[in-house]
């Protein structure tokens, strides 16, 4: 990059979008909408980012169909859900920060048992988090799919949303898809990576030709998911290629590993295997007790902005903006993605831990957040997503992931 690289806590535009500064919170599963509907506690869960001093908030996860959340505790995207999702942007507008709002499938990431129905990914193949097979997609399914994502999309746009951000990483649906080792397909959605980034380019396109210019539309896509038979950073990259080429997306958020094969590849730092086992259903519980079950969550030492060196990779050979994501605690992180081309940064833990962390960097009170990396968050995420070295489990929350409809 030449010239004098941005102020990170100056305006930026995102598409269409102007947001107050180039932090994004980014999508961390909230754990706080127990019947399915945007609650009190979900809007105070953004709300307090955003008063924190965050240019964008994005909310996870908002499902575009019944069988697409990864638990009946979601939010699906509909008319009966918008009243509450309007009334959140509303509350985030107030505040002067812009609000995304992570639309996806889930896929094989589902579990199909809590939702009542099964779920689907490329290819079939067994659950983990079920017990019961998952349906490999069918042509009418991926039509239904790509509608859903188109009405998702306008019922978001209509509700205030300003960001659109479609979720290709992780294996979840579309993932799926691009994971050689996950599509064993024959046909047209397999085998070759023009055939298996197919559903992730329809999407795109169909979503971008419904809502124009009046939303941001970006992508999380994966630097490398961590797993043998997952996108590569090689495919990563090329996939990356295909999306900038198209022209659909005003940005790539640049994620990693996957929630049903490596999930720690994204996260880093400690695994609180007891406590995680804890939070699990029965079946999954005794499952993690198994060497298999234990092998699951890998062992990465954190280090601060992990991701950078793979991402560097996709700086050099796209120009289209990005967002860089993993391990981001330190203004000098963020100044130094500045410098190396980098558009936003996004936080997750950092302002799990602080939510005002923004507005005392901004003010000269740190440098730095003060989170530990012990991923007991993630242990959280069906009580109330919380940091448990500051947060008690909220009174209204703590429904967990073994109700059953």
């Amino acid at each position: 990059m030449t010239g004098t690289p941005p102020d990170v806590l100056a305006p930026a535009q995102l598409g269409p979008i102007t947001l107050r500064n180039r932090t994004v919170k980014a999508a961390t599963f909230e754990g706080a909408a127990p019947d399915g509907q945007v609650s009190d506690a979900l809007i105070a869960y953004h709300r307090a980012v955003a008063e924190g001093g965050i240019g964008l908030t994005t909310v996870a996860y908002l499902a575009v169909a019944p069988e697409g959340r990864t638990h009946r505790e979601q939010i699906v995207v509909s008319r009966a859900t918008q009243p509450g999702l309007r009334r959140l942007a509303e509350e985030i507008h107030a505040t002067g920060a812009k609000i995304a709002g992570q639309v996806g499938h889930a896929g094989p990431v589902a579990n199909g048992r809590s939702n009542g129905v099964h779920a689907l990914a490329a290819s079939r193949m067994p659950s983990p988090l079920s017990m019961q097979m998952v349906h490999s997609a069918t042509e009418a399914d991926l039509a239904r799919v790509t509608g859903a994502y188109v009405t998702t999309a306008r019922l978001l746009a209509d509700a205030g949303f300003d960001v659109l951000e479609l979720h290709m990483a992780h294996s979840y649906l579309i993932s799926s898809f691009l994971a050689p080792g996950l599509n064993r397909r024959s046909d047209r959605w397999g085998g070759s990576l023009e055939n298996r980034a197919r559903l992730a380019r329809q999407v795109a396109r169909a979503v971008r030709e419904e809502v124009g210019d009046a939303v941001a539309v970006t992508a999380k896509v994966s630097l490398s998911d961590g797993f043998k038979g997952g996108v590569t950073t090689e495919e990563g990259l090329a996939f990356a290629k295909l999306l900038e080429a198209d022209g659909h997306l005003d940005a790539l958020q640049l994620s990693g590993g996957s929630s049903l094969m490596n999930p720690m590849y994204l996260f880093r730092g400690d695994v609180p295997l007891k406590e995680f086992a804890a939070s699990m259903p029965p079946l999954v519980r005794m499952g993690m007790r198994t060497p298999v079950g234990r092998s699951f969550l890998k062992r990465y030492a954190f280090e601060e902005g992990y991701f950078l060196e793979k991402a560097r990779r996709f700086r050099a050979e796209l120009a289209m903006p990005l967002m860089l994501l993993g391990g981001i605690n330190r203004k000098e992180t963020m100044d130094a993605a500045m410098a190396e081309g980098f558009d936003f940064v996004a936080m997750g833990r950092a302002v799990l831990r602080e939510p005002d962390l923004v507005n005392r960097i901004a003010a000269g009170e740190t440098e730095r957040g003060v989170c530990i990396h012990c991923n007991r968050c993630m242990t959280t995420i069906y009580s109330g997503t919380r940091c448990p070295e500051v947060a008690p489990v909220p009174p209204t929350i703590g429904l967990g992931p073994t109700r059953r409809a």
